[in-house]
């Protein structure tokens, strides 16, 4: 079975991938029932499912399917907790970037 390719994103390069599945590393900083806001390299607005329990103040990764109005509808959540080193994480995103044809397959 072939699996779809959810490349890593940081919010700077959620235009680059409107209508993609993408999988995301970032710290939930506002709950508001159907949606929450993590901060992943800047604020992204997350469109939640009913299965997503998203804790504020902890990692959560995401994956899910960037929309026209850049948000992220959640196809899946993974509570990572508080430990998580958030800059570290975001260099290996951005190294992703500058290679990405290791990565996964461009347009």
């Amino acid at each position: 079975m072939d699996h779809p390719q959810t490349p890593r994103i940081l919010a700077p390069h959620l235009a680059q991938f409107q209508h993609k599945l993408v999988r995301m590393l970032g710290k939930v900083v506002q709950l508001r029932g159907e949606t929450a806001v993590i901060d992943a390299g800047g604020n992204v607005d997350v469109v939640l499912n009913r299965d997503c329990h998203l804790v504020l103040n902890h990692a959560v990764e995401i994956i899910g399917k960037v929309d026209g109005n850049l948000n992220v509808k959640v196809q899946a959540a993974t509570d990572f907790g508080t430990g998580v080193d958030f800059d570290a994480a975001n260099a290996v995103v951005e190294a992703t970037h500058r290679h990405k044809e290791i990565f996964y397959d461009g347009d």
